[in-house]
């Protein structure tokens, strides 16, 4: 008969991996404006942060999955041009841009630009004062538009035989990125950019392939951080690969990251990131939220009326406090 030593014992107590990122010694505050850009990861921590009352600006040009299009979208802001009717493609009655997500699609041509411009307007003026820019990738792999040869950012539903679709490489990721991030040093001295990989797997290019292109992404990014010293990686891919290595963490396509997964991580972020401070006046913004969020018995009732008011009440008081915070 075997006996386990004490030792061992409280070794066996842990039954997962915990990953713990490096304190950040530069923080992120309610007087630091943000532009996130990216894949839809970035809006699960983008989002947080806008619903808290964060001066921060989420994906500009929709969601972005691949590196090449996320330069794409940088450049376009800091070459300040505004898009015209030669740069809208038209496919199945919409109106479209290959740099933008079909979010921005519409019926209506001067819609659509009007859309794209005026977020274009907003992006360059929150890049410029912006004190961080976060980035996720998504996928190292690529659609390129064969009449144009140029890579797009959303094929738009149209058919699969008018692209060419391939890997990206380490180094193709680092030489265009090392003349952007040289780019943005010039128009913004003073800002920092945070760089991640989503968690969320592709798996139509199955297993080997999705690891290879996360591989590749990492990759491309320590490069970076090699050369450049305003740059930092969180690791939001390992925690949800290794942390959180079991799929109750995951949604139902079991691809994609839960809402338990994406708070943990956040949590994660907010340690890495946050001053006590910072922390203290999230917990004030999230009672209200929560309040918000609540669901009456009877909209009509005396006792909601009340609810109500003390919930405006409770918001004057958290703005006169912190007026920096603006609720809606």
């Amino acid at each position: 008969m075997l006996i386990a030593s004490s030792s061992n014992l409280n070794k066996m107590k842990e039954f997962r991996t915990n990953i713990k990122p490096e304190l950040s010694k530069n923080k992120i505050s309610y007087h630091t404006p943000i532009l996130f850009m990216g894949s839809c990861f970035t809006e699960n921590i983008g989002n947080k942060m806008v619903d808290l009352k964060f001066p921060v600006l989420v994906n500009p040009f929709g969601v972005l999955y691949n590196p090449v299009s996320v330069r794409q979208s940088l450049e376009i802001i800091l070459d300040k041009r505004n898009f015209e009717e030669s740069d809208l493609g038209f496919f199945n009655n919409q109106w479209f841009s290959f740099y933008h997500d079909t979010e921005f699609s519409d019926s209506d041509k001067q819609q659509c630009l009007d859309n794209i411009n005026s977020h274009l307007k907003i992006a360059r003026q929150h890049l410029k004062s912006a004190d961080y820019l976060i980035v996720t990738f998504g996928t190292a792999w690529v659609y390129q538009y064969i009449k144009t040869e140029k890579i797009v950012s959303n094929c738009h539903k149209i058919p699969a035989k008018e692209f060419k679709r391939f890997k990206l490489g380490v180094e193709d990721i680092f030489v265009q990125w090392a003349k952007l991030l040289n780019r943005l040093e010039d128009f913004n001295p003073g800002l920092k950019i945070i760089f991640t990989v989503s968690p969320v797997r592709h798996w139509k290019d199955g297993a080997i392939q999705n690891q290879l292109s996360k591989s590749t992404l990492i990759l491309a990014i320590h490069q970076l951080i090699k050369v450049f010293d305003h740059i930092e990686y969180f690791p939001a891919y390992e925690i949800m690969m290794d942390d959180l290595r079991d799929y109750r963490f995951y949604a139902d396509d079991m691809l994609h990251a839960s809402k338990v997964a994406i708070d943990y991580i956040w949590k994660q972020f907010s340690e890495t990131y946050f001053e006590k401070e910072t922390s203290s006046i999230i917990n004030e913004v999230n009672k209200i939220i929560r309040a918000e969020n609540h669901n009456p018995l009877n909209s009509d009732s005396e006792n909601h009326k009340r609810f109500l008011e003390n919930l405006l009440m409770q918001k004057e008081i958290l703005n006169s406090k912190y007026p920096f915070i603006k609720f809606d």
